[in-house]
């Protein structure tokens, strides 16, 4: 079994917040991030997908497939976007960069696994000292 990773990036705004809680609710959970007035960031996607090398291509994927699968089913919908307002799988979901690899997955996984490889892992970096990682299993704990 072969890894093999493709990394694309996107500048968006969002704001973390709860609608029923008062901004100093918000606040006190979110900080600076719940600013009414949303914030942004240069974000990093790395999509990591497994498989065999095919014999004749040594490919476990064309990069350049999972490039445009990338592009058409997230980086156009997150780029330069307000997460909360304008990008539909996300529609009522608090965008903290743990719902974005979750919901990043969502979006691509039926496109990934109906070629030759399987998707592995979403890793979303919201900063370069703030990152989350989906590896497609999710337990509701906390709902």
């Amino acid at each position: 079994m072969v890894h093999i990773t493709r990394r694309e990036r996107f500048s968006a705004a969002h704001r973390l917040y709860v609608k029923e809680w008062s901004d100093a609710e918000n606040y006190n959970v979110f900080g600076a991030c719940s600013n009414p007035n949303w914030h942004g960031h240069n974000y990093v996607l790395h999509v990591t997908v497994k498989g065999v090398p095919n014999k004749k291509t040594g490919f476990v994927e064309n990069l350049k497939v999972l490039s445009k699968i990338l592009k058409n089913k997230v980086i156009s919908q997150l780029d330069h976007k307000n997460i909360n307002l304008e990008t539909p799988f996300m529609k009522g979901i608090i965008p903290s960069t743990e719902n974005l690899a979750l919901k990043i997955w969502q979006e691509i996984e039926p496109e990934i696994n109906a070629t030759n490889c399987t998707l592995h892992c979403v890793k979303v970096s919201e900063t370069e000292n703030n990152s989350a990682e989906y590896y497609g299993v999710f337990f509701e704990k906390n709902a």
